[in-house]
């Protein structure tokens, strides 16, 4: 897991120690097991907390920290950066959530799925926009890797590091202006998107779970 500026990126291994999957401010474990979670930061000092799994462990450009955590229970538990990491580091969140072991065994393979293929309509118009040079969308040509992993975007619980619900209007909303949500974020306002394409784009992203 990465801290980065203002946002966490979560990978998931496979048993030979290699990416699976990766996600965004969303952590996915099963519950009554115990995890270790592997803890970086790509830019500044962050720092992980999970109240009611853990205290706060410090993530240090150029280090490792390790976190073990165990939910007892199936259930969300919010986390937060709990290091002053300049600009929006207020609106940093995340959650974890604990599935039963074999509701997270099928979510797990659910994601390890590739993006289904849309020739046409709001995929066109994300790829034409140039989002695929900071995003990743498995099964599309998007291999970006600035940003958060989008490949199953539409099954995550909120926007922009836990400030926003996630559904259509949304996205639809974060594409066309980001910065006047969560000021210094990192993703750029895209003014020269037409209202029908950041609809579009922001349909096709909902759609995909």
């Amino acid at each position: 897991m990465t801290g980065e500026m203002w946002w966490w990126r979560v990978a998931y291994l496979d048993g030979r120690g290699r990416e699976a999957i990766q996600d965004a401010n969303e952590i996915h474990i099963p519950a009554g097991r115990p995890v270790t979670l592997e803890l970086e930061a790509a830019d500044v000092i962050h720092s992980l907390w999970i109240p009611r799994l853990s205290g706060k462990v410090d993530m240090i450009p150029g280090r490792r920290n390790l976190m073990r955590i165990q939910a007892d229970a199936p259930g969300v538990y919010p986390a937060q950066c709990a290091e002053f990491c300049g600009g929006p580091h207020a609106l940093m969140g995340l959650v974890v959530v604990a599935h039963e072991p074999a509701a997270f065994d099928a979510w797990r393979a659910a994601r390890e799925r590739p993006a289904p293929p849309e020739p046409s309509g709001g995929a066109q118009a994300f790829l034409a926009a140039g989002c695929g040079a900071c995003h990743t969308v498995r099964g599309t040509p998007a291999n970006g890797l600035a940003g958060p992993d989008l490949t199953h975007v539409g099954s995550r619980r909120t926007l922009g590091a836990g400030i926003l619900p996630n559904h259509q209007g949304t996205l639809a909303a974060w594409i066309a202006d980001s910065q006047a949500i969560k000021p210094g974020n990192r993703m750029p306002a895209y003014p020269v998107l037409g209202g029908g394409e950041v609809r579009a784009i922001a349909t096709w992203l909902e759609s995909l779970k």
